[in-house]
């Protein structure tokens, strides 16, 4: 029979050669490389190596050279039938029945891979045109030279709602192939199916071979709702399986023993800028387990780059528990922070290649990041409080498959709470006033800080009281707190629904009961809902612009405008007042109901904590943990949103 090429794709990536190789030869860890004596000849110094970044194992004795395929093929004696078929049960491949049907669906693949590469050929040609002429603005702002263009196939998508699909049809295309690829959007409320993408720079996305399986669409117009747009799933791409760039980084990433990962297109082609032919970037979502094991292939310890904001710190936390549940012995992880407010873009406009190694450099081991995770759960003042810290931390490591790695762990984990607590309880509080012991280091010192709970260690940064990082941990940015005592800006979910109301006041009149019960937390939200209620209830007239004069009469100019500044920027073509009214009224209701969702998270996580320091019990530390996971699932898929 025979195999089609993406199954057989599908299980080399699922199975490491050195796993396969293992299984017969005693192998070593020798650099990026494994070695040991021949399986082929008899031999006294090893001369059998194996690759797993490059797949393929090489026999200097023999002079044989092959995939896990051929090792089982040589060692074994199988048919090349035999071995897909003990390969395929191994790596939990399913196997398709040598059918008629399996025969054209292979036919079709190959068909589809064509379809994409006429797309991706369309899309350079407009990116070049007339009608290119904003894309390719766009692009020079952001500083990217013709090589890096061409490179990386750049293309841009006319805003007709056709070009692409009337392009491929002249090309003998039907349309049933361009839907099937992804490019068309179908269904049964369509009468007729238009292009995927429009109005958008465009971001061929390759297989582990170079081929165009994919377009990323990075949006050129502000009000349209999706910035970032991918192609859906289909025969040929499932994003959370791929990393972009992968094809070109994979070579770059076994010469420098090293791929970083970093979060969009725009980001890897300012890497590049930089030297680091070594980056990739996951697909619009946050990193999967499956796009782990192809970083692990690619290098032992790759690094996970974040922006140095809230939700880079988010992703990072999340990208730790996916990272610990698949850690293999021998694989790590390491995540480095860019500075506040900055990606690899900026940073190469002011820093450059240096600034970037300064930031792979300071990259922390999983261990510090789990540390100075559950470190941010709050105070470390009391025994409780302590008790609860120890307690998440331990929890956190149950998920480590290898008993002696998650041992490891553990015992390392023991020892930093050792140094970190050492004499705690010895003074008032549980902690030694005036800066405490001396030279601590990363485990010990306490320090009472400028507020109760808090202690000031950098500026901008705010750690739990009786807590000192090591100057790793503070120069990693993932302690970058606001002080608690500070009044918030307002969180854009809920400046988008105040702004809303501002833009659109005739939904006050059905919905003024709903903003009334709304807990807002910010001052600038409060103050603008409570002029809303009075100008409604006051039987003024709902119109946009006499909102505005009244707001300008009242003093609110300015205030509106800074919860302008903090929305959504996805959800910003809802203060259009001709926004469709249908989108603007069920938009404004999914971010109540986010809104919500997350303050009853809230309100129930400090319930958790609360019963959790009155009764250390496995059920309220369960109880806690689930809340919080919610909350990290509901704000990842906000900061998704956002991004």
């Amino acid at each position: 029979m025979r195999y089609p090429p993406a199954i057989l794709d599908e299980i080399r990536a699922r199975l490491p050669v050195s796993e396969v190789v293992r299984k017969r030869v005693q192998m070593k860890k020798a650099g990026r490389e494994w070695k040991g004596l021949s399986p082929f000849n008899q031999e006294k110094s090893p001369s059998f190596y194996v690759n797993d970044q490059k797949g393929f194992y090489h026999c200097f004795s023999s002079g044989k050279h092959g995939d896990i395929f051929d090792f089982l093929m040589e060692t074994e004696g199988l048919s090349f039938p035999e071995t897909v078929e003990r390969l395929a049960g191994e790596a939990g491949v399913s196997l398709p029945r040598p059918t008629m049907e399996n025969l054209e669906a292979e036919k079709r693949r190959a068909g589809l891979h064509e379809v994409m590469e006429l797309a991706a050929a369309f899309f350079e040609k407009e990116y070049a045109g007339r009608r290119g002429t904003n894309a390719r603005e766009y692009v020079a702002r952001r500083g990217m030279p013709q090589t890096l263009q061409k490179r990386f196939r750049i293309g841009y998508a006319p805003a007709e709602r056709y070009a692409l699909r009337d392009h491929l049809a002249d090309k003998g295309v039907p349309g049933e192939t361009m839907i099937e690829a992804g490019l068309l959007v179908s269904g049964e409320d369509i009468a007729v199916p238009f292009d995927r993408f429009r109005d958008r720079l465009i971001f061929p996305i390759c297989d582990s071979r170079g081929r165009v399986v994919a377009f990323g669409g990075r949006a050129l117009s502000a009000d349209v709702p999706a910035k970032y747009l991918n192609s859906p799933d289909t025969p040929l791409f499932h994003k959370g399986t791929m990393l972009y760039n992968a094809h070109q980084a994979r070579k770059a990433a076994h010469d420098k023993g090293v791929v970083v990962a970093v979060e969009g297109y725009m980001d890897v082609i300012a890497m590049a800028g930089m030297g680091f032919d070594n980056a990739v970037a996951p697909l619009g979502t946050a990193l999967t387990e499956e796009q782990l094991a192809v970083l692990w292939r690619m290098a032992d310890e790759p690094i996970l780059c974040f922006d140095g904001d809230k939700a880079g710190r988010r992703a990072a936390f999340r990208a730790l528990d996916v990272a610990l549940a698949r850690l293999p012995v021998g694989k790590s992880l390491r995540m480095a922070m860019l500075p506040a407010g900055q990606d690899p873009d900026d940073l190469a406009r002011e820093g450059g290649a240096a600034a970037m190694e300064r930031v792979l450099e300071a990259a922390l081991p999983l261990i510090d990041v789990l540390w100075a995770r559950e470190t941010e759960a709050g105070p470390l003042e009391t025994p409780e409080q302590r008790a609860a810290f120890e307690r998440r931390l331990h929890q956190a490591l149950r998920v480590i498959s290898d008993e002696t790695l998650q041992r490891h762990y553990r015992d390392a984990i023991n020892e930093r709470l050792a140094q970190q607590f050492r004499g705690a309880g010895r003074r008032s509080g549980g902690y030694e006033r005036g800066g405490g012991r001396q030279g601590g280091g990363a485990g010990g010192g306490y320090a009472r800080g400028p507020r109760a709970g808090w202690q000031q260690e950098a500026p901008g940064m705010r750690l739990p009281q009786g807590y000192r990082p090591s100057p790793a941990l503070l120069r990693s940015g993932l302690f970058a707190r606001p002080d608690p005592d500070i009044p918030a800006a307002a969180a854009p979910r809920e400046a988008t629904i105040v702004a809303a109301f501002v833009a659109h006041p005739h939904l006050l009149e059905e919905h003024a009961e709903t903003l009334a019960a709304l807990e807002l937390a910010s001052p600038e939200a409060r103050r603008l809902r409570g002029f809303l209620l009075d100008y409604i209830a006051e039987d003024n007239t709902a119109e946009a612009e006499y909102v505005a004069l009244s707001l300008r009469r009242a003093g609110l100019a300015d205030t509106y405008q800074a919860l302008h500044a903090r929305m959504v920027p996805s959800l910003r073509w809802i203060l259009d007042p001709h926004a469709d009214g249908l989108r603007v009224e069920d938009a404004l209701r999914q971010a109540i109901i986010l809104h919500r969702r997350a303050h009853t998270l809230h309100t129930e996580l400090k319930a958790a904590a609360r019963a959790l320091a009155e009764d250390d019990s496995e059920a309220n530390l369960a109880w806690m943990r689930d809340v919080q996971v919610q909350l990290s699932s509901l704000e990842g898929a906000e900061a998704d949103r956002e991004d």
